[in-house]
This record gives structure tokens, C-alpha cells and sequence, in this order.
């Protein structure tokens, strides 16, 4: 299992937002247990049958302020996993001039303009319906184009879905979990970067973007009660230091 990242160095303000993010996903948890849901299961909530590689919902889920985008399903046999979420960042919401690596010898298409989306993290799902772990994906598995991790860092603060469609739980949800494990998430960036470079270096001549046998780039997993735990001891610790 990959090393989790220390905090120790994260600023305090830092993980007073990480903590915050964890009342939130707690009061998210709270409102839907009132009803017998969790946040697999408000996230299916009338879309029919769970049929694998479907999207749901069908349509996705995108805030057009913030232009950040997600949507659920399952694709490939992780133990114990039900599904996950997949997030993006599309060109409107990012900053000026960022663009998609260049990839001279593509041997597909990538979209291009407004459609040139940016990947962030996926978050897998146990079968109670509760976060399990965090992975990152190659270039094929969700059609994007592909940015620098260090460029994805820049859009993580940015993703955030404000609005109350489909469901307003599950969206409060998914932003603060982008803020309890912003330190994950950067990690697991710097990894598919650093996979990917591997790969191709070991596979000369392919492309190493639309390789089927590369698709899952980094993962590592993940606790909400042990993350906010950790971040509880360092707060605790540098108040007892001032």
C-alpha cells in the first residue's frame, strides 16, 4: 500500500479547512442516515437499474460557475469496491493559459477547446457506501486531455459543486472531500506523472496515453475518521506549542 503523506508540515490553515471539510462530510453523512441513504445510494436514487460503464447520473452532474463536473459508476473489480466517482475541471474554470501537455505522436484524439477537460482524482466506494480509496487513471479511461500534475494541483482548490441538483448532500459531500484530502490527492498527482513517465520509457514507440494495459495510475486508501484524527492531534499539538 502506498505511504500516506505526512501533514506535519501542512499550514494551519490548511487543516483547519481540512477540518472543517470533516464536519461537513459528517453533517452530510447525518442528513442522509435520517433518511436510510448514504451517499451511494442518494447518488442512484431513481436512476433505474445500476448497469456497469452507465454514468450516473445519466447526464452528468456540472456546475457552470465553477465548471467542475463529476459523475458515478464502476468499471473494473477493486475488492470490495461498488463503484466510484470520477471528477473533472473543464477549460472555462481553469487559469488563463493553462494548457494540455503536448503529445506529438497521439495515436488518438484528444478534445481540444472547451471540451478539453482536466481529470482530478476518482474516489472509490465501498458497498456500504462510504469512500474507500482515492486512485488517479490514464489518459483512455475518461477521454480528457491530460495536464501536468503540477497544473491538476492548481485546479483542485477550484472544484466544487454549488448548487442542490441531483442531490445537495452529495455534492456538499464530494467538495469537501476534495479539502479533507487535498494531501492525497497531490500525492497520488505526482505519481501518475511519475508512472506514467516509467511506462513509456519501458514501452518505447507506443503510446503510452491509450496503452490498455496501463489504467489505473496511482491509488492509495483512505479513512475520513482516520484522516480528521490526524489532523486533530497536529491542531492539538501547535495549540499546546503557542
Amino acid at each position: 500500500m502506498p505511504t500516506a503523506p505526512s501533514m506535519q508540515d501542512l499550514a494551519t490553515a490548511e487543516l483547519l479547512a481540512m477540518r472543517a471539510a470533516a464536519l461537513e462530510i459528517a453533517e452530510c453523512y447525518r442528513v442522509l442516515a435520517k433518511g436510510g441513504l448514504n451517499i451511494v445510494g442518494e447518488v442512484l436514487r431513481g436512476e433505474g437499474e445500476f448497469i456497469e460503464l452507465n454514468h450516473f447520473p445519466d447526464d452528468d452532474v456540472f456546475d457552470r460557475e465553477t465548471q467542475s463536473q463529476y459523475y458515478y459508476h464502476a468499471h473494473r473489480g477493486l475488492e470490495g469496491e461498488h463503484g466510484h466517482f470520477h471528477t473533472f475541471l473543464r477549460p472555462p474554470g481553469m487559469p488563463d493559459g493553462m494548457q494540455a501537455v503536448a503529445h506529438e505522436n497521439a495515436t488518438e484524439p484528444w478534445p481540444e477547446g472547451r471540451d478539453a477537460l482536466s481529470h482530478l482524482i476518482s474516489i472509490s466506494m465501498d458497498v456500504y457506501g462510504f469512500p474507500m480509496g482515492l486512485f488517479t487513471t490514464n489518459r483512455w479511461v475518461t477521454a480528457e486531455a491530460w495536464y501536468g500534475a503540477e497544473d491538476v494541483m492548481q485546479l483542485l482548490e477550484r472544484f466544487q459543486i454549488d448548487h442542490a441538483a441531483p442531490s445537495w448532500p452529495v455534492n456538499r459531500w464530494i467538495s469537501a472531500m476534495f479539502v479533507l484530502f487535498r494531501p492525497q490527492i497531490r500525492q497520488l498527482l505526482r505519481q501518475r506523472d511519475a508512472k506514467v513517465a516509467q511506462w513509456a520509457a519501458q514501452h518505447p514507440g507506443t503510446d503510452v496515453f491509450e496503452d490498455r494495459a496501463l489504467d489505473i495510475t496511482s491509488w492509495t486508501a483512505i479513512s475520513v475518521e482516520d484522516q480528521i484524527s490526524q489532523v486533530n492531534v497536529l491542531l492539538g499539538q501547535r495549540q499546546g506549542q503557542s
